[in-house]
């Protein structure tokens, strides 16, 4: 009962916050999102891995101009910050800094220095539909420390250009549950507490059209065999008459510091009716020595209005040579 009063306080709050987000001052705005929803899988090979998280996450973010100039910027995370070993329900919540920095406007050229993410593909955030993303984030990039230099190339290209390594100050860490402060000690290709990894990304815009290339550098840390070199190519369009699609191919040399090399292709696609979006994405990754996983993905999104939607979906993931199934439901508020 008590988790249930807490996860209506906090909805409420959301709700809350949507009704004055409109009142923002120019100089601060502010936004972000409650997440509420289930993962579930409901069959394995493995039968441990069968279980359900019922989870919230919220994340809310902050741009202060300080000058015409210079721009302070912020983010907050609050959710589960371990993985699911078992039937789970509102566990191992953890607040976190996600993001915290400044950035300095020199025309249409931006830098950004302080916690930040750098860019490097699109498929691991715009891949469709709820299960969408779930192999592709494996190369996210998040919770850098470094610079990022943002700059227009032409009238619709973008090129963005960062040196960074893992968050090792105290933001790294979390209140109330604990993830830890990480350390260089730690290990983990690129955390090596030195600005000597980097990643580069130029975007174009054709009408309904964005293609993207980009590269990144990630030093060997403690106890990996390798660097690993990643280069990314991708494509999105919008058909314009409810379709659109998305597809990428991230291929890395020394995959995570290993001496292997990986491949994921993603491609996906969505069809808007109404209020409804229906969606279906699939993607492969192929690992030298290791064999291939994937995951194919439906999902269905009804959206309420225009900060309230529901998104469910369902995946069949082939990985590491263990077949599942998960099904997943979910209410996301936006402010």
């Amino acid at each position: 009962m008590k988790k249930q009063l807490n996860l209506a306080g906090l909805c409420s709050l959301a709700i809350l916050g949507a009704q004055s987000a409109t009142a923002q001052d120019a100089a601060f705005t502010w936004e972000g999102s409650v997440e509420v929803g289930v993962d579930s899988t409901v069959s394995s090979d493995d039968p441990t891995a069968e279980f359900s998280d019922t989870y919230i996450s919220i994340e809310a973010a902050f741009e202060a101009a300080i000058t015409d100039r210079i721009t302070a910027f912020g983010g907050l995370t609050l959710e589960s910050i371990t993985d699911a070993t078992d039937d789970r329900a509102f566990e191992d919540l953890g607040l976190y800094v996600d993001a915290l920095g400044l950035s300095f406007a020199f025309g249409e050229t931006t830098l950004s220095l302080g916690k930040l993410s750098p860019v490097f593909g699109v498929a691991w955030d715009a891949a469709p539909g709820y299960y969408g993303t779930s192999l592709a984030e494996d190369y996210e990039l998040s919770e850098m420390i470094g610079a990022v230099v943002d700059t227009p190339i032409g009238t619709n290209g973008t090129l963005s250009v960062a040196l960074f390594y893992p968050d090792d100050t105290f933001l790294s860490d979390s209140i109330g549950n604990r993830r830890g402060r990480n350390s260089a000690a730690a290990g983990g290709v690129g955390n090596t507490g030195k600005l000597n990894n980097a990643a580069v990304q130029y975007t174009h815009s054709f009408g309904a059209t964005s293609a993207w290339v980009g590269a990144r550098h990630l030093s060997a840390g403690i106890g990996d065999v390798s660097d690993e070199n990643g280069l990314v190519a991708g494509v999105a369009h919008d058909f314009g008459n409810g379709w659109d699609m998305i597809g990428e191919v991230a291929h890395f040399n020394g995959a995570g510091g290993t001496g292997a090399d990986a491949t994921y292709t993603t491609l996906g696609a969505a069809y808007a009716l109404d209020q409804w979006t229906f969606s279906g994405t699939g993607t492969v990754v192929n690992t030298s020595g290791t064999g291939r996983d994937s995951m194919l993905a439906l999902g269905v999104d009804r959206a309420l209005n225009d900060r309230t939607e529901i998104n469910f979906g369902v995946a069949r993931f082939d990985v590491g040579g263990v077949k599942s199934t998960a099904v997943g439901l979910a209410a996301v508020v936006s402010f």
